[in-house]
Order: C-alpha cells, then structure tokens, then sequence
C-alpha cells in the first residue's frame, strides 16, 4: 500500500510525474492530449504501474478518474497538473488586453482543471503554471481559481518559485498553488540552493552553474545536425558574443568598436549565449531560429544538453522528432524543482 498516490493531467513528458516519484509518490495515471509525450511516458520504465492516457482532458470521464483510483490501496491521493500556460505567457502581452480574451482562450484548461478537481475531491493538489499568471491581465483568472479553493474547503498556498533555489541551473520563475485538506504547518517549501552571495549565510549551497550540468555532452558523441549554426543568417554574430552575454554585446551602446546591431531593437533572448559559469536561461519549448539560450560553442543546444538543465534523468527516453523532444522538454517542470514543491504538500497532507 502507499500512503500516498498521485493522478497527473497536462502530464506532458512527465516532468511533474518524474518530481512525484521522487518525492516518494507514485503517479498512478498520467494524461495529455499530445502523441508524442503520451509515447514518451510509455517509453519510460518509471511510468509502468501507471494507467497513461492519450486525450483531451475535457473529453475524458470523471468515472474513469475513479475507477483507476479504485484499484489502488492507498491512505491519500492528490492532483497534480499544469494546463497549458500559452494564454497567460508574457509573449501575449504584445496584444492589447481586449483582443486577448484569456478566458475565452481554448487553451485555458484552468476550469478544467478546477472541475476535476471538485469532481475527485483529492486530499491535496498541485497547479503549476508560469509566473506571469499573476499578471494584472490574469487577473480574473487568477481569482477566479482562488476563489474556487476557498469553496471547495481547501487550505492553499501561492508559491513564486525560481528553479535555481532547488538545484536547477537555470533562472526559470513558476508559480505553484498548493493546496490540502488541512492547514498547512510549514511555511514553504525547503529551498537547497540559494544566490552564491549569501548562500553560506544561509546554510544553502550556491546556485549550480551550467557548466557542470552538460559538459558530459561536449564530445562528438552527442553531435545533432540541427546544432550547426555555420551556415546561418547570423552564424558569424554569434562567434562575437563573449559566453554569458546576448546580441547587446555587438552594439553601440555597449561599446562595440564595429557595431552590427542596434539596442533595445531585438528580444533579449537573440543570440543569447550560455557561460559555463553561470546558470542557464530558461530553456524554451518553441525556440526561433536565433533565439538562444546557445553554447558558449557557437552551436545550438543538444537534446540530452537541454533535458540535463530541466533535471530530466540522464537515461530517460524521449518519442518524437527533434522539434517535437525540445516542445516538450521546454514545457515541462524540472523534475527537482517539482519534487521540492509536492514534497511540501505531501507533508502537509
């Protein structure tokens, strides 16, 4: 028996199933409406005692959520799930307010993901998503989800969370809400890691740098052809950029003697290059052609590269094509930093 199991949705290639298991819950059933994660769990020893599900969450019966949970024996079960996080990312702040329309969004599965959770009426959940949900344009998303908590008797707690302090390296910001049947006796969740200024203070060890994350993968081994970037538009910009810096490098108002770009006219992210001595940027699901975070090679990052600094395991498999492996790579949660979030509710259960 365990005393505590999961059911996963907007399960993706199971970056919050794989932070379950390590947080000593096992995931029990697993669901996303894509092929291609379906198939990547399915790939994966870690998932065989679970029921996977290819569908659309608004498709799939509440009675089948309960048949499965009936064939287990367990004391508790929680919810684990991030709906799809396009309608409240920051890209759509490029649209006016009007025009965006969140609650209309297909893509907003939030009430979805608060009607099942009525539904079941599990002991505790986890909802993830991106930290600009709590943007004032999310607004009526936001309460309205909140609001729905407070209904349903749970106690809750909204966390801002930065995957560097819980071992990830990379500057990757979530906002989690947690919620249990009972009142939370913690504070938070234990962070491992902490800014290297003030991490001895703490009792914290120093955020990781990436270096030490992929530098395993640096061999001919692990060559992709789609990391070439010789033959690009800007293949020759990128070898002008110092590690750790982006296009700015390359223009006047940085100093640059032979200026090829002007500030402030291209997304932060353009020609973005990694430092071996610092953490990461965010690894993104839907890359652009130039849109970095790049080598300190000059080469466009490799799959076991990009899933080492989400925390992947380093065996787990992935289904798919190249562009279909970095969508879901980008889009899921570390693995550690998801363990350090449903370890706290599991204690607090």
């Amino acid at each position: 028996m365990s005393k505590v199991v999961a059911l996963s949705l907007f399960s993706g290639c199971g970056g919050l199933d794989i932070a379950s298991h390590m947080a000593g819950v096992p995931v029990i059933f697993s669901l996303d409406f894509d092929k291609d994660s379906v198939e990547t769990l399915k790939k994966n020893k870690l998932f065989n005692g679970a029921e996977i599900h290819c569908a659309d969450v608004r498709d799939f019966p509440i009675q089948k959520y309960k048949e499965v949970l009936k064939k287990h024996n367990y004391k508790k079960f929680i919810l684990l799930g991030g709906p799809p996080c396009q309608p409240f990312s920051k890209a759509g702040y490029w649209i006016g307010n009007k025009k965006r329309k969140i609650e209309k969004d297909p893509r907003n599965m939030v009430d979805e993901y608060i009607r099942i959770v009525r539904a079941l009426k599990p002991d505790g959940f986890l909802f993830e998503n991106v930290e600009s949900l709590l943007h004032p344009t999310n607004k009526k998303v936001i309460e309205k989800l909140i609001n729905s908590i407070k209904k349903l008797g749970y106690d809750f707690q909204v966390i801002k969370a930065l995957a560097l302090d819980y071992g990830v390296s990379q500057k990757r910001k979530r906002i989690f809400v947690i919620g249990s049947k009972h009142k939370f006796k913690e504070g938070e969740p234990k962070k491992t890691h902490a800014d290297p200024s003030e991490a001895k203070l703490l009792g914290l060890k120093p955020h990781e740098n990436v270096g030490k994350f992929i530098k395993k993968f640096n061999t001919k081994k692990y060559f992709e052809p789609e990391e070439v970037t010789t033959k690009g538009t800007y293949g020759k910009h990128l070898k002008l950029i110092p590690p750790g810096e982006n296009y700015f490098a390359l223009t006047t108002e940085r100093g640059c003697k032979n200026p090829k770009f002007k500030g402030n006219t291209r997304f932060w992210s353009f020609l973005l290059k990694l430092s071996p001595d610092k953490p990461s940027w965010t690894i993104v699901a839907q890359p652009g052609p130039w849109v970095g975070p790049f080598h300190w090679n000059n080469r466009r990052l490799r799959v076991p590269e990009i899933a080492a600094i989400q925390t992947f395991p380093a065996r787990y498999k992935f289904y798919g094509s190249r562009r279909s492996i970095q969508k879901q790579i980008g889009n899921a949660v570390p693995p550690l930093m998801g363990k350090a979030m449903i370890g706290f509710l599991k204690d607090n259960l």
